[in-house]
């Protein structure tokens, strides 16, 4: 009787958060009705709005679909997997090839077969199945001081663990999805005894403990604290243009960008994607939905907005993202690469990187 009640109590919670999600969703202007609307798309996004306000208002001008979009900056794993095949959420958008990965492992996405996506989007930065699609393109570099880094020391991921860097790095956790993903391109680059030797090299020069965010890297290269960081390109653009807190444009100043690994593999470079739900009622206006953010109108207001490479080949770039020069891009599948991610998730751990 107890386990039974226990049973009973433990699927009322969990149709009670179901049913506070659908509540959560019709507040935030999605009409619920019988059968799916046609003029309609239901978007779940970890993409911020000021970033997406304009693509979408853009997509629905140009098709008439209506854009229903619900921003979560955290938790959309969760939540997606507690509604179940009930979510209204026809499409999501995120950040990182960790998290779309998440989803997909978690059998929470459905094929998607596009031809315009195929044409749009190179393959190493789609699912081979069609579960993601890569819309814009964001390379992890090296922010080195200006004042105390030397010409060509510093050219590959591996001299992070070079003996000379003693005390010298900066990086946020190795824990982060972003490092995740690095640390898992250098497994598929150098193989897990390679990418454990460089995690525990990375380790023992760093200038204080992993914390922060990627601006906060360059901010400890500004103040001396470290002579050069790790973090995501679009970061740079970020602090170079910041006009509310204008001592940003300072830490943008103080550094270097390099492009790691540029006589061999190239840069590890990631994603942010989109899919569509296994649950999706509009699955046509959702893969609609991705097709045009794949397309140039798109790509240019990604580019321009964000600071962010575009996917799809031919698109200008910010004149910004464009000073900094071009570079070679690892060329590794970033499915690949999101296979070896619990792995490296698990070495970080065995290195004791954070401690």
């Amino acid at each position: 009787m107890c386990m039974r009640a226990r049973s009973l109590t433990t699927m009322s919670n969990k149709l009670a958060v179901v049913a506070l999600g659908s509540l959560l969703w019709l507040s935030a202007g999605v009409a619920h009705s019988g059968s799916a609307l046609a003029e309609e798309v239901n978007l779940y996004s970890s993409r911020q709005p000021f970033l997406m306000k304009p693509l979408l208002s853009a997509f629905t001008a140009e098709t008439g679909v209506k854009v229903n979009m619900v921003y979560l900056k955290k938790g959309m794993l969760e939540r997606l997997k507690t509604e179940g095949r009930n979510s209204p959420a026809d499409l999501i958008l995120a950040a990182d090839i960790g998290n779309l990965h998440n989803h997909d492992a978690a059998g929470l996405l459905q094929p998607v077969a596009s031809t315009v996506l195929a044409h749009n989007i190179p393959a190493q930065y789609r699912h081979p199945k069609g579960h993601w699609f890569g819309l814009t393109v964001r390379a992890r570099v090296l922010y080195a001081s200006k004042t105390r880094v030397k010409a060509g020391e510093i050219s590959r991921y591996e001299d992070l663990a070079a003996p000379g860097l003693k005390g010298r790095v900066c990086i946020r956790s190795g824990k982060h999805v972003y490092n995740i993903s690095l640390l898992a391109s250098i497994i598929v680059a150098d193989g897990v005894d390679g990418a454990t030797n460089w995690a525990k090299g990375v380790k023992a020069n760093l200038a204080r403990k992993p914390q922060g965010n990627d601006r906060a890297q360059v901010k400890a290269v500004y103040q001396g604290e470290c002579d050069v960081a790790v973090g995501n390109t679009y970061y740079m653009g970020k602090m170079a243009t910041n006009e509310k807190d204008p001592v940003q444009k300072k830490w943008a100043q103080s550094v270097n960008i390099i492009f790691p690994n540029q006589a061999d593999r190239g840069a590890h470079v990631n994603i942010s994607g989109a899919a569509v739900t296994k649950s999706a009622k509009n699955k046509a206006n959702a893969v609609r939905l991705i097709e045009y953010l794949s397309g140039d109108a798109a790509q240019k207001i990604y580019a321009e907005r964000n600071f962010e490479y575009p996917v799809k080949s031919g698109v200008a770039l910010h004149p910004l993202v464009a000073s900094w020069g071009t570079f070679k891009a690892d060329g590794a599948y970033l499915s690949k690469i999101a296979q070896e991610r619990t792995r490296a998730s698990k070495l970080m751990d065995q290195v004791l990187f954070n401690n």
